[in-house]
């Protein structure tokens, strides 16, 4: 028994010497630092490094001079110790851990959202509830990512892909005159011109030297999305609903600029109402095939729509002067498809239809 225990000590201060050791230094930045422990089987790091900087947690099986390191996660130094839980690793075998410091973002209209775990749906209790938005289930978002602050506006998606879909640019939902605005949200997207966008901007930002090898820009996932929208808080919503929303009440039956209204806990504007934003996820393959995942609400929803549960669904194709999207970045190697996205009920009311 002593032996056993022993070993496993030493076992744990390798480790721990290995990960602090290999990880590189950042130009002026503090050198970053690992320690690790195990809970319930599994490794548990715990980073400090320089405030507000990300960190690319990588691995390596071994450290042959052919070893490879593989991303795992994207952590970001907040003060003192931030604990990550590492839940793919094997019972058995070893792996070596180091933090990279990634360069931050040159869109400053981007937030990175922290992993975290967080109770996806709403109770059988929250008023005007929908039997698509259960059951709860906890969910667990293991690797960090960056995500917009603002819904794509129409002024983005027209110099980069020479076009304005949109219907709110010269005229109102009642054909009334209204001042050309850019800053509003792009809308009448479908979810592949979505995608054809993040696939565009990927390359423009990678011709141009600010997006990293092994990154790429692209539509949340819809666990990614409820994760980031409730940023930390309980309840229908992160706020009061006219502070943070542009809904039926308020929004006087139009679009409006994005971040007009209050953001929530973690920088994010309108991540409920004024355009519904198009995820990655298929709504449920067996029985909508192709149908994609539709999440926040618009300006002609009424309230009970634009709460951070909602869920709805439409043709990859859809398009309609309420539907936009917003982006997310993170590496390649994980992206699209999300193991923490969870089975969810099949019933849901379709979005307002264009007749």
């Amino acid at each position: 028994m002593k032996t056993g225990c022993s070993k496993l000590v030493r076992l744990l201060c390798v480790l721990w010497l290995i990960i602090w050791a290999v990880a590189p230094r950042a130009s002026a930045q503090p050198r970053p630092s690992l320690g690790l422990q195990f809970s319930a089987g599994q490794p548990t790091l715990s980073l400090t490094g320089g405030v507000g900087t990300v960190y690319s947690i990588q691995y390596a099986t071994d450290l042959s001079p052919t070893h490879q390191w593989i991303d795992r996660t994207l952590l970001q130094a907040q003060g003192g110790s931030n604990l990550w839980t590492d839940p793919s690793a094997p019972t058995l075998g070893r792996r070596f851990y180091r933090a990279v410091s990634v360069a931050a973002p040159a869109d400053t209209n981007l937030a990175f959202i922290q992993p975290g775990t967080f109770t996806m749906g709403s109770p059988d209790s929250e008023a005007e509830r929908e039997s698509s938005e259960g059951p709860q289930t906890e969910v667990t978002i293991s690797r960090g990512f960056w995500m917009g602050k603002y819904e794509v506006t129409q002024g983005e998606y027209s110099s980069l892909m020479a076009t304005n879909p949109s219907y709110f640019t010269t005229q109102d939902a009642h054909g009334n005159p209204i001042s050309p605005d850019l800053s509003r949200p792009v809308e009448r997207v479908s979810w592949g011109d979505a995608v054809a966008y993040c696939a565009a901007l990927t390359t423009r930002e990678q011709n141009a030297g600010r997006l990293p090898d092994g990154y790429l820009y692209r539509l949340p996932t819809e666990a990614e999305w409820e994760y980031a929208c409730r940023a930390g808080t309980a309840g229908p919503r992160y706020g009061s609903l006219d502070e943070i929303a542009w809904h039926r009440g308020n929004s006087e039956e139009s679009l409006h600029e994005v971040g007009g209204l209050r953001p929530n806990p973690w920088g994010l504007h309108d991540m409920l109402g004024n355009v519904w934003e198009w995820c990655w996820d298929i709504y449920d393959p067996e029985v909508y095939g192709t149908y994609r995942v539709l999440r926040g609400g618009g300006w002609f929803d009424e309230h009970w729509s634009c709460r951070a549960s909602v869920r709805r669904r439409s043709h990859p194709t859809f398009r309609l002067d309420d539907v936009g999207f917003r982006i997310a970045r993170s590496a390649v190697s994980w992206s699209l498809v999300p193991p923490e996205r969870p089975q969810r009920a099949t019933v849901s009311r379709a979005p307002r239809s264009s007749a």
